[in-house]
């Protein structure tokens, strides 16, 4: 599915919506050059599930992982803009998080694509002109659920 939106409050709103269909279990891959409107959707789906301080959710940066437990389900917002390889996401036991009963966001996915989830949803995100942004939402769906991995 593909989108186009002219203004924040439109990614926010995109954002919300998508988040309202999230079920436990769900890792939500963000991708996209800086400044294309992937915190400002993490903010929508932190508002869909009933995370009352959505307006505060912001990049993580200085740390790789975020919790916000106040809401219908706990939200991971993980942001690995300062990561330069998957190896930076052992010191948070990542796994944890994946597969946990709670939905997983990953900003800056792309630096983590070894070893996020078979089964999750990758959203891209496209400059196209002043606040407009192209985002497009790819379900990947392979024949078996996600476990996590043995050791």
């Amino acid at each position: 599915m593909r989108y186009i939106t002219k203004s924040p409050k439109e990614t926010l709103e995109l954002g919300y919506k998508f988040g309202k269909k999230l079920k436990p279990g769900a890792v939500v891959a963000l991708r996209g050059e800086l400044g294309t409107g992937k915190t400002v959707f993490t903010k929508g789906i932190a508002r869909a599930l009933g995370v009352p301080e959505y307006e505060y959710v912001n990049s993580a940066s200085f740390v790789i992982v975020k919790k916000y437990l106040s809401g219908k389900m706990p939200l991971y917002h993980f942001d690995l803009y300062r990561l330069d390889s998957s190896e930076g996401l052992e010191t948070v036991e990542y796994e944890e998080y994946f597969y946990s009963k709670g939905v997983s966001v990953v900003e800056w996915a792309d630096r983590a694509l070894d070893v996020l989830p078979e089964r999750r949803v990758t959203v891209k995100f496209k400059h196209r002109g002043k606040n407009r942004r192209e985002i497009s939402i790819e379900f990947r769906k392979p024949q078996t659920a996600n476990r996590k991995p043995k050791k």
